[in-house]
C-alpha cells in the first residue's frame, strides 16, 4: 500500500522553530516530524511513500520518496494538495497523513487494514491531550460523532457540549479509488475559489452532507500529537521525558524500537 504526506504548507504559527522551513521539518525530540512520519509509515507496512511539496520544496529531500508539487500552495488548502497526487489516489488505496502530526506505526497498520472506502482515524482519549494543550479544551475541540457501527455522523463543528465530542480527528486517513472518485465528483461541482479554500475537514463535512459515501472510523487512545505552535513541541518533549508519550526511534532499517 502507498502513503502520502501532505507537506506543502508553511506553518506560519511556529515562530522561530519554523525559521523559514516547511512545518514538517520542525524538530521533535531530535528528528524532524517528516522523518518520524516516514519511519512510522514504513514500519506500518507502506511499500511506497509520496510527499506533496510546496513551500520551500527544496528543503524536503529524502531518499526513496516520490514527490508531487502543489505549485499554488500559498493560495490553496489541503484538498488541492491531495489533487496534486490524484494519480496515486485513483490507482489504489492510499494512507494520507497531515505533515504536522506524529503517530506510531501500529496505528498505520491498523488503519490500513480497517474496512471501508474512506476511513479516518480518531483519538477516543482526546480530552487527556486537549486538557494539556488548552486552558479550555472546548475552545479548540470540534464535534465528532459516530454511530454504533463506527460510521461518521458529524465532524468539524463548534460546540459547548462535551457530549458532542466522541473523539478528535487526527489527520491520518485512508482513501480507496472509489472514495477518491466520490471526492473528484464532489470537487467538480464546486467553484474554483471554494475548491481552493477547502480543507480536509470541510471536505469530510461535504461528503457527509451528500450522503453518497459512508465514512468509516478507526479509533485509538492517545500516543500521537499534532503541532500547531512552539508550546506543543515543549509539551510533547516533556511528556516523553515523563514517560507519558512514546516515540518510536527513527532508524533506517531493522527492528522496531520504542523510546
Amino acid at each position: 500500500m502507498r502513503a502520502l504526506i501532505l507537506a506543502a504548507g508553511r506553518g506560519s504559527r511556529m515562530g522561530q522553530l519554523g525559521d523559514g522551513r516547511p512545518k514538517c521539518l520542525v524538530d521533535l525530540n531530535g528528528h524532524p516530524l517528516i522523518e518520524r512520519q516516514i519511519a512510522a509509515l514504513r514500519r506500518g507496512g507502506m511499500d511506497e511513500i509520496g510527499v506533496v511539496r510546496g513551500y520551500r520544496a527544496d528543503m524536503i529531500d529524502f531518499p526513496g520518496i516520490t514527490y508531487f508539487a502543489n505549485e499554488r500552495w500559498a493560495e490553496t488548502n489541503m484538498v488541492m494538495s491531495l489533487v496534486a497526487a490524484a494519480s496515486w489516489l485513483r490507482s489504489g488505496p492510499v494512507i494520507v497523513s497531515y505533515a504536522d502530526i506524529f503517530y506510531l506505526s501500529e496505528l498505520v497498520r491498523g488503519l490500513s487494514g480497517a474496512p471501508g472506502q474512506l476511513v479516518i482515524s480518531y483519538d477516543r482519549a482526546w480530552r487527556r491531550l486537549w486538557t494539556r494543550r488548552f486552558t479550555d479544551p472546548l475552545a479548540d475541540a470540534e464535534t465528532f460523532q459516530i454511530d454504533a457501527a463506527g460510521q461518521l455522523l458529524e465532524i468539524g463543528g463548534k460546540t459547548a457540549r462535551i457530549e458532542d465530542i466522541e473523539g478528535q480527528y487526527m489527520g491520518l486517513l485512508k482513501f480507496t479509488p472509489a472514495a477518491w472518485g466520490a471526492v473528484e465528483t464532489l470537487l467538480s461541482t464546486l467553484e474554483p475559489p471554494v475548491r481552493d479554500r477547502l480543507d480536509a475537514t470541510g471536505l469530510l463535512r461535504r461528503l457527509l452532507a451528500g450522503k453518497k459515501l459512508p465514512i468509516a472510523t478507526f479509533g485509538t487512545d492517545g500516543q500521537w500529537g499534532e503541532i500547531d505552535n512552539p508550546e506543543d513541541v515543549t509539551l510533547y518533549q516533556n511528556m516523553v521525558r515523563e514517560g507519558e508519550l512514546r516515540l518510536e526511534d527513527v532508524i533506517p532499517s531493522g527492528e522496531r524500537r520504542v523510546g
